[in-house]
């Protein structure tokens, strides 16, 4: 599956999206957050998490990937 970049979307809308998903998935990253320091980049900082909540967050794209069928990167 191909991604399109986009660049019109909102930093903050982001992160509570991406807040959500991973609160579905029983993940919290505490540092997420939108960058302050590059607003025109409109990057979103993921921060420092634990080892284990590394591995689950792996396990949770594992089978997201999985399910959608989509193959590394090339």
């Amino acid at each position: 599956m191909a991604t399109t970049e986009r660049k019109d979307v909102d930093p903050h809308a982001a992160v509570e999206a991406l807040r959500a998903a991973l609160a579905d998935a029983g993940i919290v990253l505490p540092s997420l957050r939108g960058d302050p320091a590059s607003p025109q980049l409109r990057l979103v900082e993921l921060g420092r998490v634990r080892s284990d909540v590394a591995t689950r967050l792996a396990a949770v794209i594992r089978r997201g990937a999985a399910a959608s069928h989509v193959g590394p990167q090339s």
